[in-house]
């Protein structure tokens, strides 16, 4: 297992941490590593992290400084290539969702490795690892929908239905809430969805499932326990640079300027 976290100084790394170290103590065929992204942050992150690796070793914690900002999907990107596991989780430092959901992302990716197995005639019995077989779980917070529409302005709902017709209309349908921080992919999928990707903000995930959808790498979502952290709220001008990468996704892969390799 290979979490990779991104975000600012205020960590929920701790208790990350703590359960990592508690789940291996009690299954000795868990390993795991937590991979600290640092996206050239100007606060203590860098040092909160690198305390981190000297309380819980190397082997199991990494830090990955990038020196300078390039934004959050190059940071998951630079991330997920990095990362040794065979199963790859990518989750927002905040703490916003709950970590021990990753349990319900391994559990889908364990049955569907299982059905794809079976459907490409593999006997399940073969040596073939999960992680060899190409998925992605993505968490989500479709869910929550109706409580968020009730407790938010109009305006925002408005801007954010408006965004995710373009998003259905740029990826298509098959995941309601592209946007989730905690997402789980295996080894094998890591490898090609992040060897293609191009957007480095705040797209990289809808160009994800588009990339999926093309590469033919089942997806499938679950829904996970997920708090608003004060401070994470989507601006306008936001909203407005997000549009612009769905429009780059549309005409980049639809005019055949952007490659995608197998």
């Amino acid at each position: 297992m290979a979490p990779a976290a991104t975000g600012g100084a205020a960590f929920s790394q701790e208790f990350y941490l703590r359960y990592l170290k508690q789940r291996s103590a009690a299954d000795k065929s868990f390993s795991y590593e937590v991979l600290i992204v640092d996206d050239g942050s100007t606060d203590q992150t860098s040092k909160v992290a690198f305390k981190f690796v000297k309380q819980h070793k190397v082997d199991n914690v990494r830090v990955l400084l990038l020196g300078r900002n390039h934004g959050k999907g190059e940071a998951v990107r630079k991330g997920m290539l990095h990362s040794r596991g065979e199963l790859l989780l990518m989750l927002d430092a905040d703490g916003a969702t709950k970590v021990t959901d990753l349990e319900k992302l391994e559990a889908q990716v364990h049955a569907l490795a299982q059905k794809v197995k079976s459907t490409s005639g593999t006997s399940s019995s073969s040596p073939q690892k999960a992680s060899d077989v190409e998925i992605a779980v993505f968490g989500s917070r479709a869910h929550l929908e109706k409580q968020a529409l009730a407790t938010r302005k109009w305006y925002r709902n408005f801007l954010m239905k408006g965004f995710h017709l373009v998003v259905l209309l740029t990826a298509g349908p098959g995941i309601r809430d592209t946007q989730c921080g905690f997402k789980m992919f295996t080894r094998a999928a890591a490898r090609k969805l992040f060897t293609n990707i191009r957007l480095k903000r705040w797209c990289f995930d809808v160009e994800l499932v588009y990339l999926c959808k093309h590469l033919r790498i089942p997806m499938v979502e679950v829904s996970v326990n997920w708090t608003e952290i004060p401070g994470s709220k989507v601006r306008m001008t936001s909203i407005m640079h997000m549009v612009f990468e769905l429009l780059l996704i549309k005409v980049g892969y639809g005019l055949g300027i952007w490659k995608i390799y197998t």
